[in-house]
């Protein structure tokens, strides 16, 4: 007896999550603790509790991650263990920091004040994230929580994955190939960091998975699915949320024209989706307005002024056009270096407007392009191993399995066309 498609989908998870079992700690960024800090507030701990559960946790990590990189250092492997020195260093030099913004009055919102005020807004914008955390971090501590939160949310991201193939009538074999290069590419080690990006990104294959449903008849199921995925996508990070409704806005748009060119039927899939699209766009930006949240102007002067310790700029956006051309130049030279990102991209183009699934395929385009204005909005080329602009790499995740898919069938039926020729040759 064949096993079940579902017994393949739990192996992978299962194997996924043991192998991350290799590092339970290290993985946080500084702005880890600001979401940290959130979830501990909201399940209802006080500023100074919250701190030091916070600021313990990233000293952990730090003096973890010191550990083992002086255990593979040719001239400092054999010195005394820096665990202790580095833990106690992290706490003093964080504590210095909080404790004079705690007792200067920073007490305000739900984090805990690592960075001045105005900084802190944008994170305060954000309840998405450490809500998911809640549960997490109660049931299993700090340490184990943040781990078992990115294990879930990752594995959550390789399902999504599936079914959305699963949806298009894609090959078994083929929507376990999505699900495993979703968590072995760039997708699920970024997933797995305590930060929003695991969610984001689940959340956009969700809304994904709805353009499927959507296009396959199921079109009420999809609407809901989409506008679902957008509204939660504001809580997480309400910039994604305006990002993946103007895609897919923008890309159903698109293939309706193309179809009204061909004289095809648009499908009310394709049009409720846009809609959902554009429903979602207007809402992301009446409800931002609404409730006061930072401007784009606010957060330009966060990324030019380096989190607003300097002076605010004078000619914003001029400078950030400036420093947007500089980047692309930049980090357009660096793919080129290694360009293993930019041939994943271009076989996963190549699956998504190719084959039967090229309605299906505008839509996969258009959320991996979120990713792209993501860091088009945040032009820093030293922000870690590619975390912005990740949500790209969803473009090789499902349009590398629908390359193989259109490949296969073509090599199916390419010896069905030929026979009459063969046949043909041989009288």
């Amino acid at each position: 007896m064949r096993p079940r498609p579902r017994t393949w989908v739990l192996v992978l998870a299962v194997g996924f999550a043991l192998l991350q079992l290799a590092n339970v700690t290290g993985r946080a960024t500084p702005d880890s603790k600001n979401y940290l800090s959130y979830a501990l507030s909201l399940r209802g701990d006080g500023k100074w509790e919250a701190a030091a559960a916070t600021i313990d946790h990233a000293c952990e990590g730090a003096a973890s991650t010191a550990a083992r990189r002086q255990s593979v250092d040719v001239v400092r492997f054999h010195r005394a263990d820096p665990t202790g020195r580095v833990m106690a260093e992290c706490r003093s030099r964080e504590w210095r920091n909080v404790g004079a913004r705690l007792a200067a009055g920073q007490t305000g919102g739900h984090t805990v004040p690592f960075m001045p005020e105005r900084f802190m807004r944008i994170f305060e914008v954000r309840p998405g994230y450490p809500v998911f955390l809640v549960p997490f971090v109660t049931v299993f501590g700090v340490t184990w929580g943040l781990w078992a939160a990115g294990v879930a949310v990752t594995v959550a991201g390789g399902v999504l994955a599936f079914l959305a193939l699963r949806t298009l009538r894609v090959p078994t074999p083929l929507c376990l190939t999505g699900q495993a290069l979703y968590q072995v590419l760039p997708c699920g080690t970024t997933a797995m960091r305590p930060m929003t990006e695991g969610l984001m990104l689940a959340l956009t294959l969700a809304a994904v998975w709805g353009c499927a449903l959507a296009l396959d008849g199921r079109v009420r199921a999809g609407a809901w699915l989409v506008g679902g995925a957008l509204a939660a996508l504001f809580t997480v990070k309400h910039s994604q949320a305006l990002f993946l409704g103007v895609c897919l806005a923008g890309a159903g748009a698109l293939i309706a024209v193309r179809r009204r060119r061909r004289g095809r039927p648009v499908g009310r899939g394709v049009v409720v989706v846009a809609v959902t699209g554009g429903c979602g766009v207007l809402g992301t930006v009446l409800l931002a307005r609404l409730l006061h949240y930072p401007s784009e102007t606010e957060s330009l002067q966060d990324l030019l002024t380096h989190h607003f310790t300097r002076p605010d700029r004078t000619r914003v956006w001029g400078e950030f056009f400036q420093l947007q051309g500089n980047f692309w130049v930049e980090w357009l030279r660096r793919q080129l270096w290694e360009p293993l990102f930019l041939a994943a991209l271009a076989a996963g183009a190549w699956g998504a407007v190719r084959g039967r699934h090229r309605a299906a395929g505008a839509f996969v385009l258009a959320a991996a392009c979120t990713g792209f204005l993501t860091q088009a909005g945040h032009p820093d080329i030293n922000i870690w191993g590619g975390r912005l602009i990740v949500l790209a790499w969803l473009l090789p995740v499902l349009g590398v399995p629908l390359l193989l898919e259109s490949l296969v069938r073509e090599r199916i039926a390419l010896p069905v066309r030929e026979r009459p020729d063969r046949a043909h040759s041989m009288r």
